[in-house]
């Protein structure tokens, strides 16, 4: 089914209620998405207002999207939605750690859908080593592709059964990072044949999920020049050798493992072939240069973004409590 035209863009925005100026960009660019953060989210109450404000602006059923990993990375916390472990100490301890993968994605979607909220940046596919940086370490699923591959494909599920989309990530694979690519960009030095027996392996087998996020990475025996985000070489791996098909938008495009002005920066990933850049800070001056650099979705991007959008559904019937009783005996 087609979707009403939007632009190869997500924007954040900077607080709890849309700004009138806010409100009026987001009309009149139609981004593809909004993404949300800590300094948007106070209670159920003002977010479902916040998601809903998103929609009207925009006029239309627009993706909303959050970071909802549980450990470190999740943006609704105590009081009022769950306090989720770590991802890797979950399913290291969880007698059945596909089956409470499932679980924790079905009851984190049941949390983000009552907010209005239905797409979810997550599962990562990404392998944990003992070198990989503290930043993501714990967020990972597994230290071989193997449980990688399982564990996150209980995640998807579970979220897709509570009618949020997920969002692989990152790819093709930052579990060999030695960096924090908020603050700088991590080298991988790796040989492309061992890279493909492992780090790509994970991916490979999670390529058919809808949507996906790049990694700001430089792998210096593919690119030598260009993080993969903005590299030619590294998308059309994504797409060929990993075989992902589905809608792929940037990390975050003002993350600081990247050089120059954002608007020249988002100019490089779309040329690269990312279909989506991610702009996640809320400056509305550097939204705006976005809106004039990235163009409307048409053509590859159009047919994938309609592919991945039609896979929202309304979450299914279930009871929260029992799965929440499933998921606390599993994981104690």
């Amino acid at each position: 089914m087609n979707q009403p035209p939007s632009r190869a863009v997500i924007f954040g925005c900077a607080g709890l209620r849309l700004t009138p100026e806010e409100r009026h960009l987001i009309a009149e660019a139609q981004p593809w998405g909004v993404i949300l953060f800590a300094r948007n989210i106070a209670d159920p109450q003002q977010l479902l207002a916040l998601t809903s404000d998103l929609r009207d602006a925009a006029g239309r059923d627009l993706p909303v999207l959050v970071d909802q990993e549980g450990g470190r990375v999740q943006r609704m916390r105590p009081p009022h939605w769950r306090d989720w472990p770590p991802a890797l100490e979950q399913c290291q301890r969880a007698r059945d750690p596909v089956r409470a993968m499932y679980l924790r994605g079905r009851l984190i979607a049941s949390e983000l859908h009552a907010c209005g909220i239905d797409v979810n940046c997550a599962p990562l596919a990404d392998i944990a080593t003992e070198h990989t940086h503290l930043v993501l370490h714990n967020r990972c699923y597994g230290t071989d592709a193997a449980q990688v591959v399982a564990n996150a494909l209980g995640m998807a599920r579970g979220l897709l059964a509570g009618g949020v989309l997920p969002v692989l990530k990152h790819i093709p694979g930052h579990g060999r990072a030695q960096a924090d690519s908020h603050l700088n960009l991590p080298v991988i030095s790796t040989s492309h044949a061992e890279l493909a027996q492992s780090d790509f392996t994970a991916f490979r087998d999670l390529a058919d999920l809808p949507l996906g996020m790049t990694a700001h990475l430089l792998f210096t025996q593919i690119d030598a020049t260009h993080p993969a985000t903005l590299s030619p070489t590294m998308i059309r791996l994504i797409r060929e050798e990993i075989g992902f098909q589905g809608l792929l938008m940037t990390d975050d495009i003002s993350m600081q493992a990247l050089d120059g002005p954002v608007s020249q920066r988002a100019h490089a990933a779309l040329a690269a072939g990312c279909d989506l850049v991610l702009h996640c800070n809320g400056d509305l001056r550097e939204m705006a240069e976005l809106a004039e650099i990235c163009p409307m979705l048409d053509g590859a991007s159009l047919t994938r973004s309609d592919a991945a959008l039609s896979t929202r559904r309304p979450a299914d019937v279930c009871d929260l409590g029992e799965l929440d009783a499933e998921y606390a005996i599993l994981t104690a």
